[in-house]
């Protein structure tokens, strides 16, 4: 069975001592760095399942970290976890704000930091067999060439071709979020870009749009 890889980033050595040990004990492949630049680094050579991403470093701190990888497609999928000795809530919605799904403050309890990856991978694996599954449930074989089109003709990127297919679905930000792995956020920043390159306004009018472009999906009332 293929080990779960966790890559942990902290500026503090005792501190990635600390929960690799952990780590490995429990069975998972630890990769680690000291720094914001060496984890982007460390990444593009080995995908990791889950970043534990310590939000306070020299440098590229982990909110500008954690920025710069969801914008990256290749890691936009990939849950991180903040560390965090901030308690100020401001610091706690910055986490989030920037991309990611929990946090854990200092000084760190392996065990607890060990539950909740062990909780965000359960969901991260379901996430993206439910994508695949309503992937190859709802794209005909014709999907292809329609996706093409509105490429062409509206120069969509294809992130916003899946958008707009499942917003032609009916699907809220949320479901649509979690279908492709993205955050509400991000979905609604993709679908101001389809509704400027559509010449629409609302959501309804892209649906319409994308309708006629031959997607033949209807949209919920």
């Amino acid at each position: 069975m293929r080990q779960d890889i966790v890559l942990i980033v902290d500026d503090v050595p005792d501190n990635l001592a600390l929960l690799s040990s952990a780590l490995e004990q429990a069975g998972y492949m630890v990769l680690v760095a000291l720094d914001g630049n060496s984890a982007l680094e460390r990444m593009r050579r080995l995908k990791p399942d889950i970043v534990l991403l310590d939000a306070m470093m020299p440098g590229l701190d982990g909110f500008a970290t954690c920025r710069q990888l969801k914008a990256d497609a290749a890691f936009e999928d990939v849950p991180v976890v903040f560390m965090t000795a901030l308690a100020d809530s401001e610091d706690v919605v910055r986490g989030f704000a920037a991309g990611g799904i929990d946090y854990v403050t200092k000084p760190i309890h392996p065990e607890q930091v060990l539950a909740r990856l062990a909780a965000h991978l359960r969901t991260a694996r379901t996430l993206q067999e439910a994508r695949q599954a309503s992937a190859s449930a709802a794209t005909p074989p014709a999907q292809a060439d329609i996706d093409a089109a509105l490429v062409e003709r509206f120069q969509l990127t294809g992130r916003e071709v899946e958008v707009l297919h499942w917003v032609a679905c009916g699907k809220t930000n949320r479901d649509i979020g979690e279908i492709l792995g993205l955050s509400p956020r991000t979905v609604n920043k993709h679908l101001e870009h389809i509704y400027v390159k559509l010449g629409v306004e609302t959501r309804t009018a892209a649906a319409a749009v994308a309708n006629r472009q031959g997607m033949g999906l209807k949209t919920e009332a």
